[in-house]
């Protein structure tokens, strides 16, 4: 007895027994459910990381070895007023006050605080005396933190507006928060605007409501099985929270397309007249051969990502590879079975208006509407290629000014109150208290070349007006030195990883020239530009790894070489004129 994977003989397989399928799916689905509930807040993290070991995570892994020990996340509260200054008793009280109540957080949230009243620093006052900085560290990880941070900004909140303070808290965890909460958002405001745009979409294809219908259950059900083993795989690897988003995205476009396909043929073939398992064996190995070529397709191109050694881009291919290989495996197994299960009534609540308005767009009829568009386009083949052609390269050209970077703060709207706290310490403290550039000195720092190379470094970056002022300390070794600077801008912005790269490119080399240390630049903005460097040294990798498969996976389909080069022509064209017109609206926001 001979066994077949073929895409026909596993939705007939699927369709003769449909009950037990179904039965099977239902376990699975409950057994996700069970495993998104046991794993999923443990699986993902809030921390991404190269692992090609950049400058920035050298210098990281030092000041852990050899410094500070494990990294940990420093927040600062910001206390205003505009009528007092930090001389006033009245300002005195309200910041320890605030210092106090943080400190009875415990110390699995605060490790430590301070203020300007306990250590009498004139860097936590602004120069007007009208604003004052709690700096306080996070106990724990990145992780530990950005859930830990929620009970600091209870405590932020309800300060802020008493008495005519304004109170905000800014740093990584609270950023973090921040852009958690807005990504919660989004997903929520796209569950709710994109699934009913979907429905009419899919109802005006279908002209019945039940047709309509299934393709987004479908959809839900690959999505709960891909954050399943979502859940299950990030026991073992570093995922990032993003994963969820881009299961989310591509599992309902994927999902319903799927879907959508088969049950198409599936009613063609049940119009002309073929038993429902006769249709549904027709539809596997017709519109069942395509998606099982197409997830494969997708798969090729996701796997590129795999190649870049960031846990972001790992994590979002990742997530998208699941539930990629969900929809497919839904596609081919549950929605058989429930096609047999259904039959005919996957036609029930026909819309006769909608059914009337779709033979003028059937496309097996003569002078209809995509009739009418084919036969237009194949009068003057080259004429519309080369027209077709040059409008997707024109739109295409906006790509080559492309900026690329990280979400920061300065993205966020400004109604979240680490971009008010983030503001705040750019009008008032020069922006870097929190996030810094870091500069290792791995050698002797105690002898008097390496003391002089420090001394250049502070006199050139102090012309640099991104930069502010710096604050040096050495183990007790003395053979590594930090050198903190503050920096003036978003980390995560273009103009705080440009001011990396000239201290990178330009000061360092210019102070420590001959001197007989190895110095490395570390903090966030630093870690950012790894990212884009490596984003951009990765890029052609991942384009040629790509196109190459695609092209043999394409070729062993069709058996033909002119058909993959065109499909690859095709997708150049088309992505290229995507990330086009993307740079025009969004970056240089065209039609705003």
């Amino acid at each position: 007895m001979s066994f077949s994977l073929s895409p026909t003989a596993i939705a007939r397989g699927s369709a003769r027994h449909p009950w037990r399928t179904v039965a099977l799916w239902a376990v699975l689905l409950v057994a996700s459910f069970g495993l998104i509930g046991a794993l999923l807040s443990d699986a993902l993290t809030n921390e991404a990381s190269a692992t090609n070991n950049p400058e920035s995570l050298r210098a990281k892994n030092l000041l852990e070895d050899r410094l500070r020990g494990p990294f940990r996340v420093h927040e600062a509260v910001i206390v205003t007023s505009a009528e007092l200054t930090v001389d006033d008793a009245a300002f005195r009280d309200y910041v320890e006050g605030i210092r106090s109540e943080l400190a009875a957080l415990g110390p699995d949230v605060i490790e430590s605080s301070t203020s300007y009243y306990q250590s009498g620093d004139q860097s936590l006052v602004s120069k007007d005396r009208r604003s004052a900085l709690i700096p306080y560290t996070m106990a724990g990880d990145v992780d530990q933190a950005t859930d830990n941070v929620k009970q600091v900004l209870q405590v932020v909140e309800e300060a802020n507006g008493k008495d005519r303070f304004t109170v905000y808290s800014f740093g990584l965890a609270s950023v973090g928060n921040d852009f958690n909460e807005a990504l919660e958002k989004d997903l929520q405001r796209s569950e709710f605007g994109t699934l009913p745009a979907a429905l009419v979409i899919l109802v005006l294809v279908f002209g019945a409501v039940a047709a309509a219908v299934l393709p987004v259950f479908f959809a839900f059900g690959a999505i709960i099985l891909a954050v399943a083993l979502t859940a299950l795989i990030g026991q073992q690897f570093q995922l990032t929270f993003f994963v969820t988003n881009m299961i989310f995205m591509m599992g309902l476009a994927v999902g319903i397309d799927y879907c959508l396909f088969i049950i198409s043929r599936f009613r063609e073939e049940r119009a002309r007249g073929l038993a429902t398992e006769d249709a549904i064996g027709v539809a596997a190995s017709t519109a069942g051969r395509a998606v099982l070529f197409s997830g494969m397709t997708v798969i090729i191109a996701l796997l590129g990502l795999l190649i870049v050694p960031q846990t972001i881009f790992r994590s979002l291919a990742a997530g998208a590879i699941l539930v990629v290989l969900a929809s497919v495996f839904a596609s081919l197994t549950l929605l058989p079975a429930v096609l047999r299960l259904l039959g005919d009534r996957v036609n029930s609540l026909r819309l006769p208006i909608i059914q009337h308005a779709q033979s003028r767009f059937d496309e097996e009829q003569a002078g209809g509407f995509w009739d009418r568009v084919a036969r237009t386009v194949m009068a003057r083949p080259l004429v519309r290629v080369l027209g077709v052609t040059a409008l997707l390269v024109a739109a295409a050209v906006p790509y080559f000014d492309i900026q690329v970077g990280f979400a920061g703060v300065s993205t966020l709207p400004d109604s979240f109150q680490s971009k008010q706290g983030f503001l705040e310490m750019q009008e008032k403290f020069n922006g870097g208290d929190v996030n810094p550039a870091e500069v290792v000195i791995d050698g002797d720092v105690n002898s008097p070349q390496v003391q002089g190379a420090i001394e250049r470094l502070k006199a050139i970056v102090s012309q640099d007006g991104v930069f502010g002022s710096s604050q040096f300390e050495a183990n007790q070794a003395g053979d590594l030195g930090l050198l903190s600077i503050q920096l003036a801008a978003d980390p995560n912005a273009l103009e705080g990883t440009d001011a990396i790269q000239r201290l990178r490119e330009q000061y360092i080399p210019q102070a420590f020239q001959g001197v007989d240390a190895e110095v490395l630049v570390g903090g966030q903005a630093a870690e950012n530009l790894d990212g884009y460097d490596l984003t951009q040294d990765y890029l052609p990798i991942v384009i040629g790894f790509v196109l190459a498969l695609s092209f043999v996976l394409l070729m062993m389909v069709f058996r033909s070489i002119g058909v993959p080069a065109k499909a690859i022509v095709m997708n150049l064209l088309s992505v290229g004129a995507a990330y086009g017109l993307i740079v025009l609206i969004f970056q240089k926001g065209v039609g705003n």
